[in-house]
């Protein structure tokens, strides 16, 4: 069987490419499980300090795999697979970066959107079209609503239109929309290579921990935390680092 999700890990740089171009990167069975194990292979490799997700053929991902998805049943529809994938990007504790020379549709978009950094093709679109074919954008939902503004995210549920890069941009999918896809997502790896990997992967869930309801006690959890991570190896080193006035052990 020809594997549809390759990964390649080369300067502290794992790039998972998404190589269906034949039904446009669907998210069939094969290429699910296969997604989920070459994120959680890159995750785990510590010689990964920054996970690429991209893809061949003229479409980043368009959604589910239709075919597959027609008598089939919840199981079947990939019902546990695509969280999984989803969650295992949002919570990953090595950054992931989107990569799109074309476009994302439904699933595709909520794999954009679960991506810490999201660059695209200034020709790209996306669209949520899953009202149009009678069902809802509920699992992609859990890392879309997050991303994208109220309003635009009404909209573009309800209507199922196709937007461009520029407006993803606006309303929170995309990080940037680039003329140079490639050159853009380098520059992001080169300052992504810089950061500490405890520290990278402590800020990520600086992002998404849940607040408590006084200000106080968020400002004594938060000053424990910082206590913690000046005082770890990784800060330490850091410290030392700018004091000698060299860079630190990790960006090397």
């Amino acid at each position: 069987m020809t594997e549809l999700v390759h990964r390649d890990t080369a300067d502290g740089v794992a790039t998972l490419t998404l190589d269906s171009p034949a039904n446009r990167n669907a998210l069939s069975a094969q290429l699910r499980r296969e997604l989920i194990d070459h994120l959680d292979a890159a995750i785990a490799d510590p010689a990964a300090r920054v996970i690429v997700l991209t893809h061949t053929g003229t479409v980043f991902c368009a959604g589910m795999d239709l075919k597959e998805s027609r008598g089939a049943s919840a199981e079947q529809q990939g019902i546990t697979e695509v969280p999984r994938i989803l969650e295992t990007i949002w919570t990953s504790p090595t950054p992931v970066v989107a990569k799109l020379h074309g476009p994302a549709r439904a699933g595709g978009v909520g794999i954009v959107a679960a991506c810490d950094i999201a660059v695209a093709a200034e020709s790209a679109t996306f669209a949520f079209t899953e009202v149009r074919i009678g069902v809802v954008p509920a699992v992609i939902s859990v890392t879309v609503l997050p991303r994208l503004s109220p309003r635009a995210a009404q909209e573009l549920f309800l209507t199922g239109e196709t937007f461009d890069a520029a407006r993803a941009v606006e309303i929170g999918l995309l990080t940037r929309a680039a003329a140079d896809v490639d050159a853009e997502v380098a520059r992001y790896l080169d300052m992504l290579r810089l950061g500490a990997p405890s520290a990278l992967a402590g800020a990520k869930q600086l992002l998404t921990r849940e607040r408590p309801a006084s200000m106080s006690e968020d400002f004594a959890q938060m000053n424990a935390l910082s206590a913690r991570y000046f005082a770890g190896e990784e800060g330490q080193e850091g410290i030392r680092s700018f004091a000698e006035k060299r860079k630190p052990s990790w960006a090397t």
